[in-house]
């Protein structure tokens, strides 16, 4: 048996987004932005693609940009929104994904901004008393702090958030990168500025993406070179990928109920069928239904020998999965977001994440693979 748990990674293309994809890649080869009738077939695509996003999401077509990732949807809202307000300060976590990390750590080192980090228990949960006070203290702000964590999937509460950001006036971006598609996005009640998708963490394709942009914001490109995305970002549009982004999140909406009960059970069964069969076994983040994301559960094993080849190992059992440990050296980098929390280093962990193709039988065959293991190397 093969066993691909790492969809927090990437998901499977679902069937009926390929089908979307190879009309398109097959039929409609213009140029979006070329006046003669196969480039206006091609944008037609694409605002048609836009409008069933912002249907669905309860926004304005005009309030969705496509983009080639979740990263650079995430770079576009930090570095413009940034610049182009004249901000001076950024609060964000250390858990938070190196889009977003790294981005605000460049502008830091370049003198561009103060950063500050608000403080975490060891679940993964924001202190948003800390959060008001560094609002508070600070003049306007950037906040920029993601809805569920990748690694340990602990939630944060967006509308907590984005009072806390309306009330001193902070710019509030949040990157939605692995709940998209996963939980449903109300923007006309969710006070963000700037939000956040990648098409392959919800069985769409890879290579697009896009950038929610509120209305009550403005910034200028961060990719110039032409008026695509009207004039907010340069670059000829990947139509055949913004059409399967947009069947794959309407595919998601149509069917997230049931998706949400079946990736939920999947996950309790693991978590009770780890806690039963292997003796010291942990997790790391909230694994509360209500605190953690559905798609994810990152286990903290017992320690045991050669516990750097636990991954490999599962690997060659037909087991994908990622993982990583809390960094215990200066030479090894380990998880950012495990040391943040103040995870074991002396323990492997391994963060398996579902979808809707998993099924028990493959947990029932992980679990046992990794008793196994812990067994040999214990």
């Amino acid at each position: 048996m093969r066993v691909y748990f790492d969809n927090a990674a990437t998901t499977p293309l679902d069937p009926e987004v390929l089908k979307e994809m190879y009309k398109v890649m097959e039929n409609h080869y213009g140029n979006p932005s070329s006046i003669h009738s196969h480039g206006r077939e091609a944008r037609t695509l694409i605002e048609r693609s836009r409008k069933t996003i912002a249907n669905l999401l309860h926004t304005s077509p005009a309030e969705i940009f496509f983009t080639s990732s979740g990263t650079e949807a995430d770079n576009t809202a930090i570095r413009c929104s940034i610049v182009d307000h004249n901000l001076t300060h950024a609060i964000t976590s250390h858990i938070e994904h190196h889009a977003v990390l790294h981005t605000l750590e460049a502008m830091q080192k370049a003198g561009v901004i103060k950063l500050s980090f608000v403080n975490i228990d060891g679940k993964g949960n924001i202190d948003y008393d800390h959060l008001e006070t560094l609002l508070k203290d600070n003049a306007r702000s950037l906040v920029s702090i993601m809805h569920a964590n990748n690694e340990i999937g602990t939630l944060s509460d967006m509308n907590r958030i984005g009072d806390l950001c309306e009330a001193y006036n902070a710019i509030y971006h949040c990157d939605t990168v692995q709940t998209m598609g996963h939980y449903q996005h109300d923007l006309s009640k969710l006070k963000t500025h700037f939000l956040v998708c990648a098409g392959h963490k919800l069985h769409g394709p890879k290579g697009v993406g896009f950038l929610h942009i509120n209305h009550r914001i403005k910034i200028k490109p961060l990719i110039y070179g032409g008026s695509q995305e009207r004039n907010m970002r340069g670059g000829t549009e990947n139509i055949y990928g913004i059409v399967g982004l947009a069947k794959a999140l309407e595919l998601a909406y149509s069917e997230m109920e049931q998706h949400q009960a079946h990736i939920q059970g999947l996950k309790s069964y693991m978590l009770g069928k780890l806690s039963s069969e292997i003796p010291g076994v942990n997790f790391n983040g909230e694994t509360d239904a209500e605190k953690s994301l559905y798609t994810v559960l990152n286990v903290a094993f017992p320690e045991m020998e050669m516990a750097d080849m636990l991954l490999f190992n599962l690997d060659i059992s037909g087991i994908s999965a990622s993982g990583g440990s809390a960094c215990s050296s200066g030479t090894d980098i380990g998880s950012h977001v495990l040391t943040a929390i103040g995870a074991s280093s002396s323990r492997p962990s391994v963060r398996f994440s579902f979808s809707k193709y998993n099924t028990k039988e493959e947990v029932d065959f992980t679990v046992a693979k990794v008793k196994e293991l812990c067994l040999v190397n214990a």
